[in-house]
């Protein structure tokens, strides 16, 4: 699958396009006269629907993480000779069946997303401990402070981090600044590691059994899949918050329902195992979850990076000369 088997007027799909932010966010002006552009701002409802879209496009620009690319449906694509992706990793896509196929991979630099799913990770930890989406909802359907509960103060709390990468190491500053007593754990950190960031080393047992929030910050693997199930959160004290901003399988999704549904937690959850979360998932019903759709690295700094490069990589490749390239 090489450039010259290219229609004259190739076609472009821009996927994912959930907010309508990518038309503002970057000029698509020097792409759209030389193809077709296309955006997506719907979910796709199934494999079979995403490949009966897609099939007349010759490249596709995807967001990471949200529309799945297996190799069955990459077989249903025959006119897909470039795609590109936000970011370098994805575990949605299957870029090693691509690659098999001589589909150019093109990526872009992950931007400040560290950073943006770190704050979102701090504003739910604040939206979880003082029910400010109770509090404002309540406020505008006149109830005003009926019906949300007493919020609990982070000054003195204990904040349970667990994996210090970048993301969960500026989580851990951030818990420092207000004041909380923060410690961390993960499967091959080291007490230097904790210490660089402001946290102590515990155990994760002890980690569970003695923070007021737990956030989850680390990358799924075979190792991590699941490392909190339903032993893990039997651990937590009554009432503590439960963050996760990472992956959705790094919990037992059944059990931490039942933990949640029991009131013995609180959760605030970015990413869940079906996404978009339907609007008859039991979560939906907790009332002491806090759920965001998938905001993490969401924000306009990142997009703004992201478009802009896939515009630079998709308008490469059609001269011939592909940039940012994902190898074998």
């Amino acid at each position: 699958m090489t450039l010259d088997t290219l229609t004259v007027s190739p076609r472009i799909a821009v996927l994912d396009d959930w907010q309508d932010a990518a038309r503002t966010l970057a000029d698509w002006s020097p792409l759209s006269r030389r193809a077709t552009l296309e955006f997506f701002s719907t979910p796709f409802t199934s494999e079979d629907d995403a490949a009966a879209q897609l099939a007349p496009f010759d490249i596709i620009l995807a967001m990471r993480e949200r529309t799945p690319f297996s190799a069955s449906l990459i077989e249903r694509l025959p006119r897909l000779r470039m795609f590109g992706l936000t970011g370098m990793r994805a575990a949605l896509v299957d870029m090693a069946f691509m690659l098999t196929r001589g589909i150019t991979i093109c990526v872009t630099d992950p931007g400040p997303g560290a950073e943006s799913t770190a704050e979102l990770a701090l504003g739910l930890i604040l939206a979880a401990a003082r029910d400010i989406p109770v509090a404002a909802a309540g406020t505008r359907s006149g109830a005003f402070q009926h019906g949300s509960r007493l919020g609990m103060l982070l000054e003195g709390k204990t904040l349970g981090v667990i994996g210090l990468g970048k993301i969960g190491t500026r989580l851990a500053r951030f818990g420092g600044a207000l004041g909380m007593k923060v410690q961390a754990w993960s499967q091959n950190m080291t007490a230097e590691q904790a210490t660089a960031a402001g946290a102590a080393l515990v155990s994760k047992q002890e980690l569970l059994t003695s923070s007021d929030v737990v956030s989850l910050h680390l990358v799924l693997s075979e190792r991590t899949l699941g490392v909190i199930g339903e032993q893990e959160l039997a651990l937590m004290k009554q009432g503590a918050i439960l963050v996760n901003t990472s992956r959705a399988k790094l919990i037992d999704e059944a059990a931490l329902l039942d933990a949640v549904q029991a009131q013995r937690i609180i959760v605030a959850l970015d990413v869940y195992q079906q996404e978009p979360l339907p609007a008859d998932h039991p979560f939906v019903q907790c009332r002491n979850a806090v759920l965001t759709p998938h905001l993490g690295y969401s924000t306009r700094e990142v997009f703004t990076q992201f478009y802009v490069q896939q515009i630079e990589n998709t308008l490469a490749y059609l001269d011939g000369k592909p940039i940012r390239t994902m190898s074998g």
